[in-house]
């Protein structure tokens, strides 16, 4: 772990939750930053802009409960449960408003987010968000169907298992999967085989979709969203088309979008130079403008 990055862990509603904050809050913006992953992922996805990140700004990076080190409870992982855990989250670190910058399904959250409570959320970051459109790869929407779902997961927890499925997630999530880096791989082989993982996977992706694609979608609200909002996507992504995010930024009012090269649907990791090109300008005019 780098030495302005370190890990927390906190109690929230009965649940022991894990994340990662900058070290020191000395001299940075008194507005944080709060780091929200996507689904079937953690916050570990952050650790290749987290150092950057942290020596600038205040930063919280937290797990969803069902996710990484988190507790993993038997229960519906709803977008208004996830969404509620958020707005918990700020109140137990004492966060009266946060930049969200959300990925995938942290996406979607952030974007419930910035809807429902506007006055916590100074500043809005999609990073290949949910949320914006119906269409998503048929491949992780076929997990949703009754029966399917959980014979895939008894099927990927066998040892010789997991490291398939980590390969073939691999390939949907990375523009150039013979790059992903061995430490999300471990990562990744390492959350298949933990208790409760995969099951509040699913049960965050059945929120999100069905077989026929993404069935919240909210285009239509974001020409109320009030805040400064940019749309980052990898231009090569297989799970939400970057058309998706080109269709969203027009209707919203202080929107902007930053397509990455050669990145899939985690470009804070495939690409963390450019993402972090394209996320700091955003952020000093936030900040300038607070």
């Amino acid at each position: 772990m780098e030495p302005n990055v370190r890990e927390q862990r906190i109690d929230i509603n009965g649940l022991t939750i894990h994340y990662y904050e900058s070290a020191t809050a000395e001299g940075q913006p008194d507005i944080p930053l709060v780091l929200l992953h996507g689904t079937g992922e953690s916050a570990f996805d952050w650790n290749w802009v987290l150092p950057d990140l942290c020596s600038q700004y205040r930063v919280y990076a937290p797990s969803f409960p069902g996710a990484g080190e988190s507790s993993k409870p038997n229960r519906a992982y709803s977008i208004d449960f996830l969404t509620r855990f958020v707005l918990d989250f700020l109140s137990a670190l004492n966060l009266e408003q946060a930049i969200l910058v959300g990925n995938s399904l942290g996406g979607l959250v952030s974007l419930r987010m910035a809807l429902n409570y506007p006055e916590k959320v100074a500043a809005l970051v999609l990073v290949d968000s949910a949320g914006l459109g119906p269409y998503v790869n048929p491949l992780l929407t076929q997990m949703t169907l009754p029966v399917y779902g959980e014979v895939a997961i008894a099927w990927s927890k066998l040892p010789v298992n997991a490291q398939l499925r980590v390969r073939a997630r691999t390939t949907l999530m990375y523009a150039n999967p013979q790059k992903a880096p061995d430490d999300w791989l471990a990562m990744q082989d390492k959350l298949t085989q933990t208790p409760g993982f995969l099951e509040a996977t699913l049960s965050s992706l059945r929120a999100l979709s069905n077989i026929f694609g993404q069935h919240i979608v909210l285009l239509d609200d974001l020409p109320q969203l009030t805040m400064p909002t940019l749309l980052i996507w990898g231009e090569n992504d297989l799970i939400l088309p970057k058309y998706q995010a080109q269709a969203a930024v027009k209707r919203i009012p202080q929107g902007q979008l930053s397509i990455i090269p050669q990145a899939g649907h985690l470009p804070q990791i495939e690409q963390p130079d450019l993402f972090l090109a394209a996320l700091k300008p955003f952020l000093t005019r936030v900040y300038t403008e607070a």
